[in-house]
Protein backbone atom coordinates (compact mmCIF):
# COMPACT_ATOMS: atom_id res chain seq x y z
CA UNK A 1 0.00 0.00 0.00
CA UNK A 2 1.53 3.44 -0.89
CA UNK A 3 -0.72 5.86 1.41
CA UNK A 4 -2.91 5.25 4.17
CA UNK A 5 -4.71 7.29 6.97
CA UNK A 6 -4.40 5.53 10.35
CA UNK A 7 -5.48 7.06 13.90
CA UNK A 8 -2.73 8.93 15.73
CA UNK A 9 -0.56 7.30 18.80
CA UNK A 10 -2.41 9.78 21.31
CA UNK A 11 -6.07 9.20 19.64
CA UNK A 12 -5.43 5.30 19.71
CA UNK A 13 -5.07 6.30 23.75
CA UNK A 14 -8.55 8.77 23.74
CA UNK A 15 -9.90 5.48 22.28
CA UNK A 16 -8.73 2.92 24.86
CA UNK A 17 -10.30 5.30 27.48
CA UNK A 18 -13.60 5.76 25.57
CA UNK A 19 -13.69 1.72 24.86
CA UNK A 20 -13.54 1.73 28.92
CA UNK A 21 -16.28 3.98 28.94
CA UNK A 22 -18.08 1.73 26.86
CA UNK A 23 -17.48 -1.76 29.34
CA UNK A 24 -18.31 0.36 32.22
CA UNK A 25 -21.42 1.30 30.98
CA UNK A 26 -22.22 -1.97 29.54
CA UNK A 27 -21.19 -3.27 32.82
CA UNK A 28 -23.66 -1.20 34.69
CA UNK A 29 -26.62 -2.20 32.61
CA UNK A 30 -26.60 0.10 29.44
CA UNK A 31 -27.26 -2.45 26.21
CA UNK A 32 -24.48 -1.78 23.89
CA UNK A 33 -26.73 -1.25 20.61
CA UNK A 34 -28.06 1.94 22.62
CA UNK A 35 -24.68 3.57 22.82
CA UNK A 36 -23.33 6.16 19.96
CA UNK A 37 -21.00 4.55 17.97
CA UNK A 38 -17.88 6.91 17.89
CA UNK A 39 -14.78 6.99 15.02
CA UNK A 40 -11.04 8.59 15.72
CA UNK A 41 -11.58 12.22 15.05
CA UNK A 42 -7.61 12.47 14.55
CA UNK A 43 -5.42 10.66 11.56
CA UNK A 44 -2.30 10.78 10.52
CA UNK A 45 -1.37 10.49 6.36
CA UNK A 46 1.39 7.63 6.07
CA UNK A 47 3.32 7.67 2.68
CA UNK A 48 5.42 4.63 1.65
CA UNK A 49 7.13 6.06 -0.61
CA UNK A 50 9.11 2.48 -1.45
CA UNK A 51 5.57 0.98 -2.20
CA UNK A 52 4.46 3.76 -4.50
CA UNK A 53 7.46 3.69 -6.56
CA UNK A 54 7.08 0.20 -7.18
CA UNK A 55 3.68 0.61 -8.31
CA UNK A 56 4.70 3.22 -10.73
CA UNK A 57 2.96 5.92 -8.70
CA UNK A 58 4.71 9.75 -8.31
CA UNK A 59 3.81 10.63 -5.45
CA UNK A 60 2.94 14.80 -5.94
CA UNK A 61 5.12 17.56 -3.86
CA UNK A 62 1.77 19.03 -2.09
CA UNK A 63 1.06 15.60 -0.52
CA UNK A 64 4.74 15.24 0.61
CA UNK A 65 4.32 18.12 2.48
CA UNK A 66 1.32 17.70 4.27
CA UNK A 67 2.16 13.89 5.34
CA UNK A 68 3.20 12.94 8.92
CA UNK A 69 5.12 9.86 8.06
CA UNK A 70 7.03 9.49 5.25
CA UNK A 71 8.90 5.50 4.81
Amino acid sequence: MAAFSRPTDSDVADQCRLAAGYVDRILKGEKPGDLPVQAPTKYETVLNLKAAKALGLTIPQSILATAEVIE
